[in-house]
């Protein structure tokens, strides 16, 4: 559905990403893991249109996203890594907006509207300036507005930043909601243990470049909690793993 092929972009002579390959079929999860500076802000940008590669293509159903951009972005949810929002509009003003640019019918934009707030907690601020929100208030109001539309493909930068644990557990539900519905979901994480109850597929970068690939051994395995297994790669094994080539969170 969703595929970056051989990713390169470049400010100037300096390499922000060098080579950068994956593909995401409908009901698939890829986490997208690495150290600041590694080149997953510049993925995300890449993936959402907001920047085109120096070299190389992101495909949606075969077909680059420049050539129709609009649409693309039709069927796409995003959360950026910032939760810069109009802090003079209140929540639901912000999501009725984004609605009307989504081009919602009012019936289903205000059930929608009602359900995600109620699910998040958000119902008794709806009516509050969103200047007066905490970061992980604001965070939700993002999570909603990518929600909403029923997106296709989710591109979502650090979305548990600011969250608590009883919202982040709602939106790891969520993600295994939206999987068995056939959507394909990108996930650029802060580098947690968290990360690997989300991912089928987990791919890392070190320095703009693709360093390894983690993935679940069997459907049965994930059920059973046992470990998931690392491809070789010096570098995360001896900074993040402790030399061990299994990953052995629970």
């Amino acid at each position: 559905m969703l595929e970056a092929r051989g990713l390169f972009k470049y400010y100037g002579s300096v390499p922000a990403l060098r080579n950068v390959s994956f593909h995401i079929g409908p009901g698939q999860v890829l986490g997208y893991l690495g150290p600041n500076g590694s080149g997953k802000s510049t993925t995300v940008k890449l993936l959402t249109g907001i920047l085109e590669p120096t070299r190389g293509q992101v495909l949606f159903s075969g077909k680059n996203i420049h050539d129709d951009l609009v649409s693309y972005r039709k069927r796409l949810g995003y959360v950026p890594e910032e939760a810069n929002l109009y802090g003079y509009m209140t929540g639901e003003e912000y999501l009725e907006m984004v609605g009307t640019f989504r081009e919602m019918p009012s019936p289903v934009l205000s059930q929608r509207v009602d359900g995600l707030l109620e699910l998040f907690s958000l119902t008794s601020q709806r009516s509050v300036p969103m200047s007066s929100y905490s970061k992980g208030m604001r965070q939700k109001i993002l999570l909603i507005a990518a929600l909403m539309d029923d997106p296709e493909i989710l591109i979502l930068d650090e979305p548990l930043s600011g969250l608590d644990a009883v919202s982040s557990l709602i939106f790891r539900y969520l993600i295994q909601g939206l999987c068995s519905k056939g959507k394909a979901i990108f996930i650029a994480p802060t580098y947690s243990k968290s990360w690997k109850r989300l991912y089928a597929t987990a791919h890392f970068a070190k320095r703009g470049s693709y360093c390894a690939r983690v993935y679940r051994r069997s459907a049965t395995a994930d059920r059973a909690g046992l470990p998931l297994r690392i491809s070789s790669c010096r570098w995360w094994r001896k900074k993040m793993f402790c030399g061990s080539q299994t990953i052995l969170w629970t």
